[in-house]
């Protein structure tokens, strides 16, 4: 912002007084005089630790549940509204004879359901 040049949305840390580890989200525009002449920088922070802390979190959970999901002595599959296979577990491998990279992105009911049904 010192160059003219506005910045958003920038991330990084500060450390407060107790040395604790806060994440900021800066927003920083140049300021100038009325002759134009840069003078300084404004900047707005939102603390953002708690938002990036919640994401680590979610992002652990997730792997969790990919990690049940794989380990399931189950047959565990999923497909996404078009009813194409978007999960496929070692058990349901196992059962079929079809493998993950085999069954991914295609239609479940047209490939793999008999017509019985």
């Amino acid at each position: 912002a010192l160059h003219g040049q506005q910045t958003d949305n920038y991330q990084l840390p500060l450390f407060t007084k107790d040395g604790d580890r806060v994440e900021v989200l800066l927003n920083a525009t140049t300021r100038v005089d009325a002759a134009g002449t840069i003078v300084g920088v404004v900047g707005v922070g939102q603390d953002i630790t708690a938002i990036n802390d919640s994401q680590a979190e979610l992002s652990r959970l997730a792997n969790d549940l990919q990690l049940v999901i794989e380990a399931a002595n189950a047959p565990i599959f999923g497909i996404d509204t078009n009813g194409f296979v978007n999960e496929w577990n070692r058990k349901a491998a196992a059962i079929t004879g079809f493998s993950r990279e085999e069954v991914m992105g295609k239609d479940l009911v047209r490939r793999f359901i008999t017509p019985e049904y």
